[in-house]
């Protein structure tokens, strides 16, 4: 098994397209649009997911906003949870509930609907990356602020030199790639 897994992580590592210099200098973009491009590599982060999760009795996914859409619903469908969307603010309709973080310079909010995660639910929070950590930290405090049990944190990539992953403090973090 570690040997097809292996093969699987290296496709998938591979179909990440890394672009210098964007959004500005000195950024290497992770670029998950070629990954989707290729359904057998786009298959393979599904599946890899799945397994890990499909016997860890989560009732929720909860995806970040944007690229955590991407993973999330395939995730959850296959493992027979419903997908919560965690968008940026005044993007859901109805009552939310919202938690603010730091930014590099400044501050955003992630939003969650009322209502869409019950105390006692087991959730796994998705995102395709992992930089400084503010926005799954956001999305773990927005569901323990209604009673959630947090599982795991699961991103495609971690950007290893940003130490987001210190900033989840007793979270548990699944990657899939690591990227300098």
């Amino acid at each position: 098994m570690a040997a097809v897994e292996d093969d699987r992580i290296a496709r998938i590592s591979s179909a990440i397209r890394v672009i210098p210099n964007f959004p500005k200098p000195g950024i290497m973009f992770q670029d998950i649009t070629t990954l989707l491009l290729d359904p057998k590599a786009f298959k393979d982060t599904i599946d890899l997911f799945v397994e890990r999760y499909k016997d860890k009795n989560i009732s929720v996914v909860a995806g970040m906003e944007a690229r955590g859409f991407i993973f999330g619903p395939p995730i959850a469908l296959a493992i027979g949870a419903k997908f919560v969307p965690m968008r940026k603010p005044k993007k859901l309709p109805g009552e939310v509930i919202s938690e603010e973080y730091s930014l590099e310079y400044g501050t955003d909010k992630l939003e969650m609907h009322v209502g869409a995660v019950q105390a006692g639910e087991r959730a796994l929070i998705v995102d395709d990356l992992i930089a400084t950590g503010g926005t799954l930290c956001a999305g773990i405090r927005l569901l323990e602020r209604v009673g959630a049990e947090i599982v795991e944190c699961a991103c495609l990539i971690e950007l290893v030199e940003l130490k987001g992953r210190d900033r989840l403090g007793d979270k548990p973090l699944f990657i899939l790639v690591s990227a300098a």
